[in-house]
């Protein structure tokens, strides 16, 4: 069975979500539909069909965070030690070649992404072509809109 990696940070924030999501949404639904039960007739209780909906998803997303943190390889940045070469975990400052437009990716677990925060997955193409390289590397991105090339600024392990 295939243990998808996941960073330490990355485990405690979905540990803290699953707390949420069971101690305080869960009641909280529970009694969202107890109290849409009380108006009567469920068939057409608009209330009460939002709530169930609403349980739906909660119940679904708790069954997700259970499942990959009961299955997921934690790794522990702060153990690592690469140097500069950037490996899972790692914060990459890069700048585009082209355009001379700067950029960090850190490198994180499929679940944990989030381009927002310029968290990326390490299944995507732009952290796999960054993965093994070191610092002053040319790391070349294949697009379907063509190549990018980056080159590594730094690499940071911040745990």
């Amino acid at each position: 069975m295939e243990r998808p990696p996941i960073t330490a940070k990355g485990a405690e924030a979905l540990r803290v979500e699953l707390k949420m999501l069971k101690t305080e949404e869960r009641p909280r639904i529970t009694q969202d539909i107890a109290t849409a039960r009380e108006h009567g007739d469920l068939k057409e209780n608009a209330e009460y069909h939002a709530a169930r909906e609403q349980q739906s998803f909660l119940e679904g997303r708790i069954q997700q965070l259970e499942a990959v943190l009961s299955t997921a390889q934690i790794i522990d940045i702060a153990s690592l030690n690469v140097g500069d070469r950037v490996v899972f975990g790692a914060k990459v400052y890069v700048e585009e070649v082209e355009t001379g437009a700067e950029s960090m990716y850190e490198i994180v677990g499929d679940i944990e992404a989030d381009i927002e925060q310029s968290k990326i997955a390490i299944s995507s193409p732009i952290a796999r072509a960054l993965i093994g390289k070191q610092v002053d590397d040319l790391a070349v991105v294949r697009a379907p809109s063509g190549n990018k090339e980056y080159d590594i600024i730094d690499v940071r392990y911040e745990g």
